[in-house]
C-alpha cells in the first residue's frame, strides 16, 4: 500500500525527511521547466533530471519498505512525461519498475503507457503482474489483453484482489467465462488444484451488466 506525504514524514527520520524534501522540489522544479513558457529559459544541462536519480536510490535512503510510496510521489511531483517514465521502467530494477506501474493511473498519460503493463504481463514476477492488474490497465486495457491479464493472475498465483475493477470488467463477460472455464478443466484434468479465485470470478461473469435506465 502506497503511503502518502503525511505518513511518510511521520514515519521516516530526519535525514530521510530532508532527502524526500529536496528530491520532491527537484521533481516539482522539473515539471514547472518543462511548461511552454519556461521550458526555453530553464532547459535542464542534464541528460536526466536529477529527481530520476533520486528516484533509483530512494530506497538507500528512505528503506525498502517505503521506496515505493517515496518513487511514487516523486513521479506525481515531476507529472512524469511518458519519456521519463519509459526510462526509469525499463532501465529500472524490479522494484522500480513495480513504483512506476503503481502509480499510472495517477499520471496524465492516457493510453501511452499500455506497452510497460503489456511488458509486466509477459513477465514471470509476481510482483510485476499483481502492479501491472491495477486501476490503469483497467482504464485502458482492451477486453482481449484484459481477460488474458486476469488468466496470467490465476496461472501466476497472483490474487485476483490485485485486479482492480474485477467485478465491473468480468460482469456478464461470456468471452471470459468460457475462458475460466477451460482453464478450471484443463487444471482439474491435470489433477491440479483450480484456484479459489476463479471460481469467484466465473460467478461474476454470471452476473448481467444492468440495463441502462431511462431518464424521465
Amino acid at each position: 500500500m502506497l503511503r502518502s506525504r503525511k505518513q511518510l514524514d511521520a514515519e521516516l527520520g530526519g535525514a530521510a525527511r530532508a532527502w524526500l524534501d529536496e528530491a520532491l522540489a527537484e521533481a516539482a522544479h522539473d515539471a514547472a521547466a518543462r511548461e511552454p513558457a519556461r521550458a526555453a529559459a530553464e532547459a535542464s544541462p542534464y541528460a536526466f533530471p536529477p529527481w530520476e536519480l533520486r528516484y533509483a536510490t530512494a530506497g538507500r535512503h528512505c528503506g525498502p519498505a517505503h521506496a515505493d510510496s517515496v518513487r511514487s510521489l516523486l513521479l506525481i511531483e515531476a507529472r512524469a512525461p511518458l519519456s521519463s517514465v519509459t526510462r526509469l521502467y525499463e532501465q529500472g530494477t524490479a522494484a522500480e519498475r513495480r513504483a512506476v506501474l503503481l502509480t499510472l493511473h495517477r499520471l496524465d498519460l492516457g493510453s501511452t503507457a499500455l506497452p510497460l503493463v503489456e511488458d509486466a504481463l509477459r513477465a514471470n514476477d509476481t510482483r510485476l503482474v499483481a502492479a501491472a492488474v491495477g486501476p490503469y490497465a483497467a482504464a485502458h486495457l482492451d477486453p482481449h489483453a484484459w481477460r488474458h491479464a486476469v488468466l496470467k493472475c490465476l496461472f501466476t498465483g497472483v490474487p485476483l484482489d490485485a485486479v482492480a475493477r474485477l467485478d465491473e470488467r468480468a460482469r456478464g463477460d461470456a468471452e471470459l467465462a468460457r475462458m475460466l472455464s477451460d482453464f478450471a478443466a484443463e487444471r482439474t484434468a491435470a489433477g491440479r488444484d483450480v484456484p479459489a479465485g476463479l471460481r469467484t470470478a466465473l460467478a461474476l461473469t454470471e452476473i448481467a451488466p444492468a440495463a441502462p435506465t431511462e431518464e424521465s
